[in-house]
């Protein structure tokens, strides 16, 4: 038994090491190459995301693709859906490529996908990996001739294919078949049950049904997307129970602002614990004025916060409370978590391993220097009546008490040099218990 649930008479005066304790074993699944990215497999898990320009506009979608990579998103799809966009995505591969930009682009069809890439032979070539809807892919007798029609172009281009069922765009056919079938069961399924069916159906049959046209089945990832959380969680898990493809999870509308971010927090954190999911996107709608990368990032530290991946120092800092009266270790917090940000992308390449990093920013003495030992590098600042000082910990050991207005810039600095010492040389101390 691999978790708390399989126990149901468990009580919390069980032993310790009877409970779980980290994430499943990872399900095993074939591994699909998408350009230079590998998922599934026993990869780690790959961050994705989708721009929404304009495609045919080549500058702005190149833009946008650049900032989402230098983001952190290792697969970024872009929507192909007018001769105009299709015609236009070599030069945005080529534009990406001036800019010093290496990110595999996924090309979404739907409805016309199969006479796009008829058309722009060297659109079908320059994308590394088709989406295919198999809900919208054509409809009637048409259908199965324009799915096959998009896994031979495939075939032909030696291309993945993610065949990503849609709870919004459901196939009709199938589920009215299903329906019919439920109606002459002893005891008939719930309507909702019927219908979840249809999707997992959809996407699994598609799959085997590119297989027998001859798609390896190591080209093939599967997704099959809801908006409600409990309902992603069933479809999914009947997914991983059903195939080895590897999966592609996401809710296909997760919603704006915090609510997306806790929606799909929620419903991508117990598949994961599961060790269900190659990739993932986080399908936030972007509040006015926000960045399109905002999606990047909460997936990268829900994949941190779960201790699957490493992307960026994480920081802890405390609440606030009474003690606390002071706004000072908030802004200190914000400070230190826009540095080691924006200081990642260099640290990657110069300094591998820095991304394992702990670091504390704590508001008063109750916890301040409890966290701060157990942090790789932490601060615990004065609370309410505390005396003006501010002691430092370096690998539970304090080194250093900040005192004066120059506190975050010293210990900004104190943070750099701590990178420096423990990753300056390839291979660093917490690089080598990484791995």
């Amino acid at each position: 038994m691999n978790s708390v649930t399989d126990r149901p008479h468990a009580t919390i005066a069980a032993p310790l090491e009877e409970w779980a304790f980290g994430p499943a074993p990872r399900r095993g699944t074939r591994q699909v190459q998408v350009g230079n990215v590998l998922v599934g497999g026993g990869a780690p898990v790959v961050v994705q995301s989708m721009t929404n320009t304009d495609t045919a506009d080549v500058a702005a979608t190149a833009k946008q693709v650049a900032e989402l990579w230098r983001a952190g998103s290792e697969l970024v799809r872009i929507t192909v859906n007018t001769p105009e966009a299709a015609a236009t995505v070599p030069r945005i591969v080529e534009r990406l490529a001036m800019m010093g930009v290496d990110v595999p682009l996924i090309g979404d069809f739907h409805y016309n996908g199969h006479q796009l890439l008829a058309k722009e032979p060297a659109c079908a070539e320059a994308l590394a990996k088709y989406r295919i809807n198999p809900g919208n892919v054509g409809f009637g007798k048409k259908k199965d001739v324009q799915f096959a029609q998009l896994i031979e172009f495939a075939i032909r281009h030696g291309k993945p294919v993610r065949i990503g069922a849609n709870w919004g765009s459901l196939d009709q056919a199938l589920a009215a078949r299903l329906m019919d079938e439920n109606h002459l069961r002893e005891v008939p399924l719930d309507a909702a049950e019927v219908l979840r069916e249809a999707l997992i159906r959809s996407a699994v049959d598609s799959a085997h049904r590119a297989v027998e046209l001859g798609l390896p089945a190591e080209r093939i990832i599967l997704s099959a997307k809801v908006s409600g959380v409990q309902e992603l969680i069933a479809v999914y898990r009947a997914l991983a129970a059903r195939s080895e493809f590897a999966l592609h999870l996401g809710l296909t509308e997760a919603g704006i602002g915090s609510k997306g971010i806790v929606a799909s927090s929620a419903a991508l954190a117990v598949l994961l614990q599961e060790g269900i999911g190659d990739t993932i996107r986080i399908s936030l709608t972007p509040e006015p004025g926000a960045l399109r990368s905002n999606e990047v990032m909460v997936a990268q530290e829900l994949l941190q916060t779960m201790g699957l991946r490493a992307f960026t120092p994480m920081v802890t800092a405390c609440p606030g409370c009474g003690r606390t009266t002071s706004e000072f270790f908030q802004e200190l917090a914000k400070v230190v978590q826009e540095h080691v940000r924006a200081k990642m992308p260099e640290w990657k390449i110069t300094h591998p391993g820095a991304e394992n990093i702990t670091l504390a920013v704590m508001g008063c003495v109750v916890n301040g220097p409890g966290e701060s030992r157990h942090a790789n590098i932490g601060i615990s600042l004065p609370g309410t009546g505390e005396a003006p000082s501010a002691p430092v910990f370096e690998d539970g050991e304090k080194t250093v008490t900040l005192r004066g207005d120059s506190i975050a810039s010293d210990f900004v600095a104190l943070i750099d040099a701590y990178v420096d010492r423990r990753f300056g040389a390839p291979g660093g101390a917490l690089a080598a218990d990484a791995s």
